[in-house]
């Protein structure tokens, strides 16, 4: 799974709209847009802030869990 798809995958798991999450994680709705759509991935501080809410809910990059 890749961030496009594990964005909307956790989105759908604690139901927040693109806006909620982006207020939530301190960037633009634009932002999240642009990540969910695959035009642009986020940026390495951000990926590690994923992995810690995506963690919370069973949602993994790559469709595993990490060591």
């Amino acid at each position: 799974m890749n961030y496009s798809e594990a964005l909307k995958e956790y989105r759908q798991k604690v139901l927040l709209t693109q806006e909620e999450l982006a207020r939530e994680l301190g960037v633009s709705f634009a932002s999240v847009n642009r990540w969910e759509r695959g035009l642009f991935e986020p940026t390495m501080k951000m990926k590690r802030k994923l992995k810690t809410i995506f963690e919370k809910e069973g949602v993994y990059v790559n469709g595993k869990k990490e060591k």
